[in-house]
């Protein structure tokens, strides 16, 4: 299977419309969904965080005046993104984010996106929640890190990917749960999930 870049922002607000900015950035690469490379950087760019902010994730503004300019730290992730596709959970905000600091730096982001949040969204109804934490203790998966940072975020979002694959594989008999295959099945409903799935099984069989 090809590469994964599985990404999480921290930033100083909900979103880059109203001038928020992103505080810090994680980014776990995947190949054959095992683990690669990791890449991670709190980030300068010029604005304030408030206070709120700070209790809910830790990053305070003397952290971020110590960090690199934002233009420089998002150049290098886009370069260890390079062209591999992207996952996140809530992958709109970190998607809007990826995009307003990079056309920012005058760079493209092209990259597809899928989202965990409407992948678990369609495989696990039952689950009590779809939040990221949640999902991670509802399966048992490993925590590494606080929780709104960047690091650990992208590594439970990672984990969380895993499972949802290993799923798609044993469960759902999908012989290739690769992002093209993630993208298509995000975007069906609830409803036409089982004609998707039993499509799938015929091209298998085919």
């Amino acid at each position: 299977m090809n590469r994964i870049a599985v990404i999480d922002f921290e930033t100083t607000g909900t979103s880059p419309n109203l001038g928020d900015r992103a505080t810090e950035v994680a980014i776990v690469m995947t190949e054959g969904g095992r683990v690669v490379d990791r890449f991670q950087s709190l980030m300068n760019a010029g604005v304030r965080i408030p206070s709120f902010i700070t209790q809910l994730t830790g990053i305070t503004n003397a952290m971020v005046q110590a960090a690199p300019p934002a233009a420089q730290v998002m150049a290098e992730a886009a370069r260890f993104v390079g062209d591999a596709p992207m996952v996140a959970h809530n992958a709109g905000f970190d998607r809007r984010y990826w995009q307003a600091e990079l056309a920012l730096c005058g760079l493209p982001a092209l990259q597809p996106y899928a989202c965990t949040v409407l992948l678990s969204r369609r495989l696990y109804p039952e689950a009590p929640s779809h939040k990221l934490g949640q999902l991670v203790d509802w399966f048992g998966l490993p925590r590494t890190g606080k929780a709104h940072r960047a690091l650990a975020d992208a590594e439970m979002a990672t984990e969380l990917l895993g499972r949802i694959r290993h799923d798609l594989l044993l469960k759902h008999g999908v012989a290739r749960p690769d992002h093209a295959f993630l993208c298509a099945l995000q975007a069906c409903s609830k409803a036409s999930l089982p004609k998707f799935f039993a499509r799938q099984a015929s091209v298998a069989l085919a």
